[in-house]
């Protein structure tokens, strides 16, 4: 966790992260990291930053709510109705729980994020 209870570090020391299943991958690099910086006694709540390579998946029901902030790379979302949106660096969008999201690291991504489960 960070020190500071204002200030989140966007390039932390990462964690190995498992959160992308091996097939998901688009490429040879399947590198995946994580760093929670906060995170409520009941994990209700969570903030980090998250790496991950390229890869592809099909999310019928985001399990949580999610802010999030690109720091580095591109993502593209697919709304169920086929609208699709790329997100880089600087932007922030808000995923809710219960919504399908084919989700698409096009760069290796790095996001800052808050979760609310």
């Amino acid at each position: 966790m960070t020190s500071s209870d204002f200030r989140i570090d966007p390039t932390p020391k990462m964690e190995p992260s498992t959160l992308t299943g091996a097939e998901a991958f688009t490429t040879d690099d399947t590198s995946e990291g994580n760093h929670t910086h906060f995170e409520t006694p009941d994990e209700s709540i969570s903030v980090g930053t998250w790496e991950c390579a390229p890869c592809r998946e099909v999310v019928e029901s985001w399990p949580v709510h999610e802010m999030m902030t690109v720091v580095e790379g591109a993502v593209t979302l697919t709304h169920k109705d086929g609208r699709g949106e790329t997100f880089g660096p600087g932007d922030t969008f808000y995923i809710a729980k219960g919504q399908h999201v084919v989700w698409e690291i096009t760069e290796k991504l790095r996001k800052m994020y808050m979760i609310v489960a």
